[in-house]
């Protein structure tokens, strides 16, 4: 039986970055195409014919052509020539099983697979992607690869293997016989059909979610039913819900989880306080934003002999409240952590426990987890302590006042808090001193109106406050990661869930170093010892600079990501040998294991089993991943509807982010808001991309546009359905007329607005990001 599988016009592939052809190299490439079609069609046989109708081959010497080819891979036994007079692929020379990967769909017409334990990616185009979306895993089969030749690797996917998501968030537009959803996430470039009976109770512009019935082909577009309506396209609430669901975030608890946590008593037991040691008679204090309800830790400070001091550091005790096997355990297990989007927090807990018995509010006592030191006023440790505890907040500080306190010398305890900040500056310094980088994202702040619009933006500075609590919360998870380690018996090490963070990889680290030096910066890349130093030396010269955001961002996207895990590998970015999470329990579930195996060994237990622990990490890695890329989403969607109230001709300094054969990115340096220069609206000449240099080149008038030069821009046009905006540059002559479109969820084409890096926001800047 003779079948013609997937029929196209063959064409020579004119892509970025790829070298003239010569007529070896189109041989060689049109030989891996045959040969790849033979692959993906092991079980048939085909006539030469076949082939041709394949590739839409017409022309004489094209098939003539081909026909050698096959012959070729016949001589060379690839193919296996039937007594009919057809070909097939020669028993033992299939790819059975391809390559496996997950589907980055960066553009409309093309994605890439990438192959875990492989440097490449594959380039599919949209057409081979047969029906797979952007995050499904996929089998790939290569079917060219030019990477000896400086060009890339190019296949085609032949089987979904799993789907990286069944529910689509979008936007409803209502025809007559039929409905469809633009989905909101940029990767996701066709709507999805709709029955007008799968519609439930959405109405045109509405925020739904979708749950996909029939998945898409080369030919049909998906389908599927609206299962939740969020609320109108463009109000604050659907938008928020919207971005958690797009994300695969929660909202809302189950009822079974509300229940368990408002049926636990408000009060603590006696003997349940008698267990624990008493710190309820020492000055204790919480220093947290101004606008933060949960205070999952505080310190307290007693003074001792000879000028020493003790500090407690004490996180609140919610292994006490959230005990394995509960529907509290469960949920916190699937959430792993809680999402701080613009306008709100979604907790991991419920609020009974999130803000009110595990939240270290004042003039209450309160359980905690607590990690006790006795400090010279140096920093350094000559005593330490771990143990669950009972302890009495007597003040709830804001970072403002505190700083208020440390600023003038006068309010409450600033014998204390001047002290907290003599040691932490002393831990800050040696921290750096044994090569911890110095990484501080720009965080972007909103003021809201009642109804969550924005009415301004603005980046919030860090001060001793902030670094002062962070210096202890880091010194209390690095102290109980070694003290677990120590507690140790024999040559099988007690099983943790460490924080880590590997040493950057050195191709990328080199590439960032290159791109820096073109704006006159230097980094040291040859010796890992001087990798830190040159670092902390070139973020300090940046510092103040239009380029910093954009240097600190790259900056973090060039490191290793830090991640959970039981294996034991240190952390590269604060050059600590060991460390773990152990302060932030009420919002981060690793905190929670992490005390509970910190008690097992306490109280004399062998080491654990390490794959369950393992699994939990790897799955809390994940969640906290998706989390933030949902913050970051929000943070762009009001920055976008900020940029869409702007003046017409009001004109902002910016900075080129990003270079790319489509246009200019450009962040806006008062905002923190990115845009993009289209190609389209550089009228004044033809650029070309000098992807070397990071720049564009005009060429009549040789005008330049490189990687971080400042430039005055208009804004174009708003999207806030995508999530995008268009920029005009200031003084460009093409740009005589200015138009404006802000579409909060209306339908448009798609565009594909890449962001570099992401602003921080919030407590993220503490150590629950290191």
């Amino acid at each position: 039986m003779r079948k013609n599988r997937s029929k196209r016009e063959h064409k020579e592939k004119k892509s970025e970055g790829r070298k003239p052809h010569n007529i070896l190299t189109y041989v060689e490439e049109l030989k891996a195409d045959v040969a790849a079609f033979f692959e993906i069609n092991h079980e048939l046989s085909f006539r030469t014919q076949d082939v041709h109708d394949h590739f839409g081959v017409e022309d004489k010497k094209l098939r003539h052509l081909f026909n050698e080819i096959i012959h070729e891979l016949h001589e060379a036994q690839r193919l296996e020539r039937l007594p009919d007079g057809t070909f097939k692929l020669a028993a033992g020379k299939a790819v059975a099983d391809g390559l496996t990967g997950r589907v980055d769909h960066v553009n409309k017409n093309f994605a890439f697979v990438s192959v875990e334990g492989q440097d490449d990616d594959v380039y599919v185009e949209s057409d081979n992607l047969r029906g797979a979306l952007d995050s499904d895993t996929v089998r790939v089969q290569v079917f060219s690869d030019g990477r000896a030749r400086g060009q890339r690797l190019e296949g085609r996917v032949t089987e979904v293997l799993e789907r990286g998501r069944t529910h689509v968030v979008g936007t409803v537009e209502i025809w007559p016989k039929y409905a469809l959803v633009q989905p909101d996430h940029r990767k996701l470039y066709e709507p999805i059909h709709v029955r007008l009976d799968q519609l439930g109770k959405a109405q045109e512009r509405d925020k739904v979610i979708v749950k996909i019935v029939q998945w898409p082909t080369k030919t049909r577009q998906a389908e599927g039913e609206v299962t939740e309506v969020l609320g109108q396209a463009g109000d604050n609430n659907a938008e928020m819900h919207a971005i958690l669901a797009e994300y695969g975030l929660p909202y809302h608890f189950p009822p079974e989880v509300e229940k368990e946590a408002l049926d636990i008593a408000d009060a603590i037991p006696e003997k349940e306080a008698q267990k624990r040691r008493d710190f309820r008679s020492i000055t204790t204090f919480t220093i947290d934003p101004a606008d933060a309800k949960d205070f999952d830790d505080a310190l307290s400070v007693r003074f001792l002999e000879k000028g020493n001091v003790e500090v407690g550091v004490h996180i609140a005790d919610v292994a006490h409240y959230v005990q394995p096997g509960s529907e509290l355990e469960k949920e916190a297990y699937r959430r792993a952590t809680s999402v701080y989007l613009v306008d709100r927090t979604v907790p991991m807990l419920p609020e009974k426990l999130s803000n009110n018995l595990c939240s270290l509010r004042p003039n209450e006592d309160r359980l905690a987890f607590s990690a006790v030191f006795e400090l010279t006023p140096k920093g350094k440790i000559l005593n330490e302590w771990f143990g669950r505890t009972i302890i009495h907040s007597d003040r709830r500080f804001s970072y403002e006042e505190a700083q208020e306190v440390l600023d003038s010398g006068t309010g409450d305890f600033p014998e204390e808090l001047t002290l907290l900040n003599q040691i932490a500056k002393t831990l800050r310094t040696e921290r750096f001193q044994r090569g911890a980088i110095n990484f501080e994202t720009t965080e972007v702040r909103f003021r809201l109106d009642e109804n969550g619009k924005p009415l301004g933006i603005y980046t919030k500075e860090r001060k001793d406050a902030h670094k002062l609590i962070e210096e202890f919360m880091l010194l209390a998870n690095k102290r109980v990661a070694e003290y677990v380690y120590s507690l140790s018996k024999g040559k099988n090490k007690n099983t943790m869930v460490y924080r880590v963070h590997e040493s950057p990889d050195l191709e990328r680290l080199q590439t960032f170093a290159s791109f820096v030096a073109k704006l006159g910066y230097k980094i040291e890349v040859e010796d890992e010892k001087q990798i830190a130093q040159t670092m902390n030396h070139m973020l300090d010269e940046v510092e103040g600079k239009p380029e910093q955001n954009l240097i600190e961002s790259l900056a973090v996207r060039t490191m290793a990501k830090a991640r959970y895990s039981v294996e034991d590998l240190g952390h590269f970015g604060l050059a600590f040998r060991r460390y773990s999470h152990f302060t932030s329990p009420i919002r981060r579930y690793p905190d929670v294991l992490a005390h509970r195996l910190l008690q097992h060994y306490l109280d004399g237990g062998e080491s654990v089993p390490a794959e369950p622990y393992e699994d939990a990490s790897k799955h809390s890695s994940e969640r906290e991943r998706l989390a933030a890329e949902a913050e970051r989403a929000s943070i762009k969607y009001k920055q976008i509807e900020y940029m869409g109230t702007m003046p017409p001709d009001r004109e902002f300094e910016g900075i080129i982010t990003g270079v790319t054969d489509f246009g200019l990115f450009v962040e806006i340096t008062e905002t923190a808001s990115e845009g993009l220069v289209r190609m389209n609206d550089l009228g004044d000449d033809y650029y070309e991309l000098d992807k070397e240099n990071y720049r564009l080149l005009g060429q009549r008038t040789k005008k330049v546009y490189t990687f971080g030069d400042k430039v005055q821009v208009r804004v174009k046009d708003t999207n806030l359905a995508r999530r995008s905006m268009d920029l005009y540059l200031a003084g460009d002559p093409s740009a005589t007329q200015r138009t404006r479109r802000v579409q909060a969820g209306k339908s448009a084409k798609s565009r594909a607005v890449v962001p570099r890096g992401g602003a921080k926001k919030g407590r993220t800047s503490r150590s629950s990001k290191r």
